[in-house]
């Protein structure tokens, strides 16, 4: 995540291989300068630089644009045009409607939505015209069957998507695990969440997947949890062999099964947003965020009534545990108040209701 426009990358990438090390890069922010900047050091050079530019995504997380829709807009046609060298550029970032605690067909009808904004707006461009590779940003959840059928579909969906505005229909998937699972007590059991979270995105085809470490949610960066969550990606890839084959779930009837379900129901959603004039207009008007908190309540209702279960919180605690001087991040929603154009989308943890209580006994 790049947070200034002032960033020193002859610095940032020190002792980093850019032809051989596949490197993404966002932007807190949208700035045609700080992209000038980035392709003036990297002329004639080889890398593999991807970035992910997602000037809807920031609307749905932040409730604004950057700086205006038409003004976005427009600095988003000059970057796409420059974009030459870089593996992408474009990203719809779907994390954002897991983690709220959309359904697993809302989640894929969302993302694609978000995508057909971008296919419409580059169709009616004449200045963008150029072909362009989609990347998508996704979550997974911990229902493992569920999540490797879930990639599948959104491959499906984009190709007959992409088709029609004769794009590249081969999207390219960037994986991590889902923050909406992970908890603050038994911390150590979020390890096991993210390796299998991982593995269900490895066999759903992502071609490429982050783990997040174990300690994300309430620790600052560090040596110990960024070394864990590394190892256990090389513990799958090269203790369990998941690089030999790459698409060892095709062909499972049960996964096949889920895939075609999920890509029907998605594909309905879709349809009745497009009929509802697109995914700017319902997010505008509020109808994504209000479908996401119906879902995200009954969800939660679940866990609360311990029909969910994570280990450690709502079932099988260890009285012992004290997390209040670990903190080094607040690890719960923070409600902000102010001007937005509307109301944004919120990342909620399962567990936050709880764990605040726990705390509090602990003081």
């Amino acid at each position: 995540m790049i947070s200034s426009e002032e960033t020193d990358y002859k610095l940032l990438f020190k002792d980093i291989a850019l032809s051989a090390t596949p490197i993404y890069i966002s932007f807190e922010f949208l700035s045609e300068k700080a992209f000038n900047t980035l392709t003036a050091y990297l002329v004639e050079k080889d890398h593999k630089i991807s970035l992910q530019i997602d000037i809807i995504g920031n609307l749905a997380r932040s409730g604004n644009w950057y700086h205006s829709l038409k003004e976005d807009h427009e600095i988003l046609n000059k970057l796409i045009m420059k974009a030459k060298g870089f593996k992408s550029i474009l990203s719809v970032d779907g994390t954002l409607y897991q983690n709220a605690g959309a359904t697993i067909p809302q989640e894929l009808a969302y993302m694609l939505a978000h995508a057909n904004e971008y296919l419409n707006h580059l169709n009616d461009e004449e200045n963008s015209t150029a072909e362009v590779q989609l990347q998508f940003l996704t979550a997974t959840g911990s229902n493992y069957f569920f999540e490797i059928a879930k990639l599948k579909a959104l491959r499906l969906l984009f190709a007959s998507l992409a088709s029609e505005y004769k794009q590249v229909e081969k999207c390219h998937i960037l994986s991590q695990p889902s923050k909406r699972d992970k908890t603050l007590y038994d911390y150590n059991v979020n390890l096991l969440r993210t390796t299998t979270q991982s593995m269900s995105a490895v066999l759903g085809g992502a071609d490429e997947v982050y783990n997040s470490p174990y300690d994300a949610i309430y620790h600052k960066n560090n040596e110990f949890g960024d070394r864990i969550a590394r190892n256990q990606l090389l513990v799958l890839k090269n203790e369990s062999y998941f690089d030999k084959v790459s698409n060892a779930s095709d062909g499972a009837y049960y996964i096949e099964t889920l895939t075609q379900q999920f890509a029907e129901k998605a594909l309905e959603i879709f349809k009745e947003i497009e009929n509802g004039g697109g995914f700017l207009k319902q997010l505008k008007e509020g109808i994504i965020q209000r479908k996401i908190a119906e879902s995200a309540k009954k969800e939660q209702e679940l866990f609360d009534a311990g029909k969910i279960t994570l280990i450690g919180t709502n079932k099988f605690q260890n009285p012992e545990d004290r997390m209040t001087n670990d903190l080094e991040l607040y690890p719960f929603l923070k409600m902000n108040p102010r001007k937005t154009l509307l109301q944004p989308i919120l990342e909620r943890r399962l567990s936050e209701k709880l764990e605040q209580e726990r705390l509090k006994t602990e003081q």
